[in-house]
């Protein structure tokens, strides 16, 4: 009985057994491979055309690449070096264009021993923009960020330095108007005079009084013209300038397209529909030749400055459409208890509405700065040499006349990087905004 007893008794550890990693083909690169790239025939079938649509991809461009020619002064010369060394026909890209002319596709016809000034101007935005993008950095380094672009536009354009001060004192009377209305006249009539107050200043006192401080101290570095201005350097400015101006309008456009105001409405949606409703192209073609028939008699508007413009509110009137669609996408509870907490309407914008509308909408945001940065080339066609404008005179040369992929290669390279580190920080920060509802 006893041992019966014994048999039916079930066994019990004592001790954990050691942990033992599972079989090879349920994990690691072996795994991955079998749920991603070999799961069924199907997959399997579209892996191996994908891999062999991939070799014959590089086996005809790595050996153009890799054959490369760094050290040529003509494409004639690179073609004797290729068939001197490789043989005739070899396949073999011929990068000596680029240590030829690579100063010229960066910085147009800017003077030569003025290049350490955009290089300099480049180096402020990256620290200007540092407090922006990321939280860590103290509050203070954004004085830098606000004083950045009245140093670099005189690093650039040159001249007296008097002409940006007293540009950026037209922001500090603006300032102060807001400031000192606010409590008297209201919110809107403040924004108004605050809006307007610059303008005026702007166009009848900063351009006098720059010319007075500088007669009495002289601040001054050699002038560069706009039309010296090419190349990555030009795409640089318009695209920057039209990013950091074109948020803010476009974020007033929303709320405008939004207002229960009727004239401030309709202005806004003719606004929005009249700019996207026409491609970028003719705004350009507008900036270019049409604008000057509105301007008085003897007015130089420069032609960078109303390219800016016309980009600016291209862009401007996109970006209003995505935040209303975050506007939108906000439930109403959340006006509401800006109601309830007794909010007027540019505190609850500012606090509790516009945060949340604006984390909604990054990926439309970003979106539209890429497709704004890229459309810089657009420029070509109305006399201003960005990149490819360049690149369409350097072809034109007697020296490198036939000459085509390289630099196309290295254009759509510096473009590429500039747009992928945009959208690379769009997610990190999508991500660090936790936008995902959980």
């Amino acid at each position: 009985m006893s041992d019966t007893h014994a048999q039916t008794v079930s066994f019990v550890r004592e001790t954990m057994l050691p942990e033992a990693e599972p079989p090879v083909g349920n994990r690691g690169a072996i795994l991955w491979m079998r749920e991603n790239l070999f799961s069924g025939w199907f997959n399997i079938l579209m892996t191996l055309v994908s891999l062999y649509v991939i070799w014959w991809a590089l086996a005809h461009t790595m050996p153009w690449v890799f054959n490369g020619i760094w050290n040529a002064g003509s494409l004639t010369e690179c073609r004797e070096i290729r068939n001197a060394t490789l043989g005739e026909g070899a396949s073999a890209a011929c990068w000596a264009v680029l240590g030829d002319r690579w100063q010229q596709l960066m910085f147009g016809f800017y003077p030569r021993e003025l290049y350490w000034r955009p290089v300099l101007a480049f180096v402020i935005f990256l620290v200007a923009i540092a407090p922006v993008l990321f939280a860590g950095m103290p509050r203070r380094a954004l004085w830098i960020t606000a004083l950045s672009p009245f140093v670099m536009f005189w690093l650039l354009w040159g001249g007296t330095a008097w002409f940006p001060v007293s540009i950026a004192l037209g922001f500090v009377l603006g300032w102060a108007a807001l400031r000192a209305l606010a409590p008297i006249a209201g919110p809107l009539v403040a924004v108004i005079v605050a809006a307007a107050l610059p303008i005026i200043y702007w166009f009848y006192t900063a351009g006098p009084l720059a010319r007075e401080l500088e007669q009495v101290v002289a601040l001054r570095i050699e002038y560069v013209p706009s039309q010296d201005f090419g190349g990555f350097m030009l795409s640089f400015i318009i695209g920057i300038a039209g990013i950091i101006l074109s948020l803010p309008l476009g974020i007033l456009l929303a709320l405008g397209r939004q207002s229960d105001l009727f004239i401030i409405n309709k202005i806004s949606v003719g606004f929005i529909e009249v700019i996207r409703g026409v491609p970028l192209i003719v705004w350009l073609f507008t900036a270019s030749l049409l604008l000057n028939y509105f301007l008085p008699p003897g007015t130089n508007f420069d032609l960078m400055l109303r390219v800016i413009i016309m980009v600016t509110l291209f862009a401007a009137a996109y970006i209003a459409e995505v935040v209303r669609g975050g506007l939108a996408a906000l439930p109403k509870g959340q006006y509401e208890a800006a109601d309830a907490l007794g909010l007027d309407y540019w505190k609850a914008m500012r606090l509790i509405i516009l945060p949340q509308a604006l984390k909604i909408s990054i990926p439309g945001i970003v979106n539209t700065f890429i497709g704004l940065f890229k459309d810089t080339t657009l420029v070509v066609f109305i006399g201003l040499f960005d990149p490819i404008g360049l690149s369409n005179a350097i072809r034109a040369s007697v020296e490198w006349n036939g000459i085509y992929w390289e630099l196309f290669v290295f254009i759509g390279l510096l473009f590429f990087i500039c747009c992928f580190s945009m959208s690379r920080y769009s997610l990190y920060l999508e991500k660090k905004l936790q936008r995902g509802h959980n």
